[in-house]
């Protein structure tokens, strides 16, 4: 049985690396507990529906497994992507759980999450020649680093894993061994930045931001049946628009693709669509509907743009639902089936501002991506990442977990009102520095804090190099555990991390949680025992 799931090494398939052969196989299958793309699923909810051991009652004893320094030198601020997991994956050796990394100088790597070894590593050699002008030395907005989040899909044909290299080709190894299951193929342009992968069916995914390698910021996806042809592209704006929230695009149940845009012009009859969430065919990428907030021309001239936060979709009353946010503070709930109205301008809720009350660019506000769930009771959630101090005239919430002068935390729960959906205030968590992207499991939400110095515009109006915004790092990341319905601690790893995160994530698969630091380390927390 064990020998029809894959090829086996050496194979034809694998020889010859026929790629209609393979997708001819590309039928999903069941896999046990895993953390397959960023978020968790391609609605991007954080949730890990399947977890049993960590609980409210459990989590307390949550100690570090093991840690792993990896041969990856980082690039300005990029390291290691936030990781993904697959169980289970059978080897010639046993049914083993994977942990997958990618590196920002060009690296894959592969690791047993039980003993916290590397099984295999890749070096992508870099096949585009070196970029010119401003963008040649690097900075933290062009990097020329690899940045995508990989995902993995599982099918008749085994494990796949798929990652974009600095040269922009997409690359297909089989999680197994690290063979290529097909040649690599362009994908988008050599040195842009692109964002965590998603997947369904044989298209996959990603977000391009900041223009990087003269890249035009928007969706971009790929056709695995017909990857001889161009791939597909929506440009949100040429100059703007650029999309760079953590988990690139979220993708509905229907296949619909959803993304939130940032600063530029607003022009829909140009074709302009910045500060504005988008939703997309899943196939052809066409425009089907859009929701731009009637203050997008402030976001864009304050710089408080919604393209730093990917949307999260969820089940609700017989609706799919969305929430996007982004640096200005402020929660949007909107209708996937109706984003705006006929205007494209009317959200079925947005809530006043919960932080920035100063309007900053950088350090506050919401970032990264969220968190949802629903509780035993029946009661939706959504988790919410806040950089800086609560808003003074933001709603109270009923539960408070102390002062949080640097973020949070904060937890929401959906609920009916006037025959609408709102978002009202449960609980907020304990103090954090800069808290990245949560996830949940089992009445327990996850975050990590960063500890990361964002800043970005000195004093004297100058910008910090990347070099001095590591240097002023001084703190490192803690990976903190909350009850999902009140918000109060139930675990701290303290001082286990000695390095910060930045752009950072988790990812949770039976009993274990597992992130990466700037140093390049991948950390692995689980119970005693398990």
């Amino acid at each position: 049985m064990m020998q029809s799931l894959y090829p086996r090494p050496g194979s034809r398939l694998l020889r010859t690396g026929r790629l209609r052969l393979l997708l001819s196989l590309l039928i999903p299958l069941a896999a046990g507990a895993s953390w397959l793309t960023f978020g968790g699923d391609p609605q991007r909810s954080g949730w890990a529906k399947d977890e049993t051991a960590l609980s409210p009652a459990t989590v307390g004893k949550l100690r570090l497994l093991w840690k792993l320094k990896l041969d990856n030198e980082p690039k300005e601020l990029n390291a290691l992507t936030p990781p993904v997991v697959v169980n289970p994956v059978y080897t010639n050796h046993g049914a083993e759980t994977y942990l997958v990394v990618a590196g920002s100088s060009d690296n894959l790597y592969v690791i047993d999450a039980d003993s916290g070894k590397i099984a295999w590593q890749k070096h992508f050699t870099n096949t585009a020649p070196p970029p010119s002008g401003p963008q040649s030395e690097g900075s933290y907005f062009c990097p020329n680093a690899l940045n995508d989040t990989p995902v993995i899909q599982t099918t008749s044909a085994g494990p796949t894993v798929y990652v974009i290299s600095i040269d922009g080709k997409l690359h297909a190894l089989n999680l197994v061994n690290g063979e290529d299951r097909f040649a690599p193929v362009p994908f988008v342009p050599a040195y842009s930045k692109n964002w965590s992968l998603n997947a369904v069916g044989n298209i996959i995914y990603t977000t391009i931001s900041q223009n990087c390698g003269q890249a035009k910021n928007g969706v971009w996806a790929i056709d695995l049946n017909k990857p001889e042809k161009p791939v597909i592209s929506f440009q949100s704006d040429v100059y703007g628009g650029g999309i760079w929230g953590r988990g690139g695009a979220a993708i509905g149940t229907d296949g619909t693709v959803f993304a939130a845009t940032g600063d530029g012009a607003v022009d829909p009859s140009a074709g302009k669509f910045a500060d504005t969430v988008l939703a997309l065919s899943g196939k052809e990428l066409k425009l089907l509907d859009y929701y731009t907030p009637e203050n997008a021309t402030y976001l864009t001239r304050k710089d408080l743009d919604m393209g730093n936060t990917t949307p999260v979709i969820f089940p609700y009353k017989g609706r799919e639902l969305l929430v996007t946010s982004g640096k200005e503070g402020a929660l949007v709930l909107l209708d996937a089936k109706s984003l705006g109205g006929d205007a494209h301008r009317k959200p079925l809720f947005q809530t006043p501002l919960y932080t920035n009350e100063g309007a900053d660019i950088a350090g506050r506000g919401f970032w990264g991506a969220f968190a949802t769930w629903q509780d035993v009771s029946g009661t939706r959630w959504l988790y919410a990442p806040a950089w800086g101090p609560l808003h003074p005239s933001a709603p109270a919430f009923p539960v408070q977990n102390g002062p949080t002068p640097n973020g949070s935390i904060m937890g929401f729960k959906v609920s009916e009102k006037d025959g609408g959906a709102v978002l009202a205030p449960g609980w907020i968590s304990s103090d954090m520095s800069v808290p990245e992207p949560p996830i949940v499991a089992n009445g327990v939400v996850f975050a990590i804090s960063s500890g990361e110095f964002t800043r970005q515009v000195k004093e004297s109006g100058s910008l910090y190099t990347a070099q001095e915004r590591i240097a002023r790092s001084t703190g490192h990341a803690v990976l903190h555990a909350f009850d999902a319905n009140t918000g109060k601690e139930l675990f701290s790893s303290g001082e286990a991390m000695t390095s910060f995160t930045h752009f950072g994530g988790l990812a949770l698969a039976d009993g274990r949680v597992y992130t990466t630091t700037h140093d390049s380390t991948v950390y692995a927390f689980g119970l005693p025992g398990e």
